[in-house]
């Protein structure tokens, strides 16, 4: 992949550099920062066509990091941390991630991880989902798949781009029960291996920000041993 521009925000220089060598030796343009405030300045200065970011660095934490740059941007964002327990990968991949890879690593595969989520991105940066381009309103929410955008009683709602994504494929189709598969497959844009868990963790924190901790009535219902369908 040509003309493609990476950047990594590690503050371990060594690190960051050995990464780096990898990935030119691919053909990617590469850039180099040491602190999440870094990071975001690059983001807001040139095309980046996809992240290799850092949990733990100076100034700004990698978590911060990801939560500014998906209020606006949805390159892939690939964490490469010390950071190896379950909560960190989850928490990783919910407030935005597209992978997590654990320190010790081999360049090898982070290369193989690079190039398949550029791949994935690139033919899947919107979503051929089957849903509808009006807005879709069901009493107290309102979605608007054109302006990706979700209202409930009133207020915005922040959702990931896969959050959104997730939502609206359910909603576009109320009663049709989706599996896990199918969900992972028409969201996520790849085949299915072992996406179970990244689709229910989603539909976790999603049921989250809708309140339907509160809600006698959900909006998203499991259907046990099927999927999940959109009650509204």
């Amino acid at each position: 992949m040509k003309d493609i521009s990476i950047l990594i925000a590690d503050d371990e220089e060594e690190i960051a550099d050995l990464v780096a060598i990898h990935l030119e030796k691919e053909g990617f343009d590469v850039f180099k920062v040491h602190n999440g405030q870094d990071a975001l300045q690059v983001i807001q200065t040139r095309t980046i066509d996809l992240l290799i970011l850092d949990i733990m660095m100076p100034k700004m934490d990698g978590y911060e990091v990801t939560r500014q740059i998906r209020e606006h941007h949805n390159m892939p964002i690939i964490f490469l941390s010390a950071k190896t327990s379950d909560f960190d990968k989850v928490q990783g991949l919910v407030i935005g991630a597209d992978d997590y890879i654990t320190k010790p690593f081999t360049p090898i595969e982070l290369v193989a991880r690079v190039n398949a989520q550029l791949r994935r991105f690139m033919k899947f940066n919107q979503p051929k989902l089957d849903v509808n381009t009006v807005k879709l309103e069901f009493g107290e929410i309102v979605i608007s798949p054109e302006q990706r955008t979700v209202f409930l009683h009133g207020e915005a709602i922040e959702l990931t781009p896969k959050e959104f994504d997730i939502l609206c494929l359910l909603a576009s189709h109320p009663k049709k029960v989706y599996s896990v598969e199918n969900i992972f497959q028409k969201v996520w844009g790849d085949a299915y291996f072992e996406g179970g868990n990244t689709v229910m963790v989603h539909i976790r924190t999603l049921r989250k920000k809708l309140g339907e901790d509160k809600r006698k009535n959900k909006l998203i219902k499991t259907v046990w041993g099927v999927g999940y369908t959109f009650n509204g």
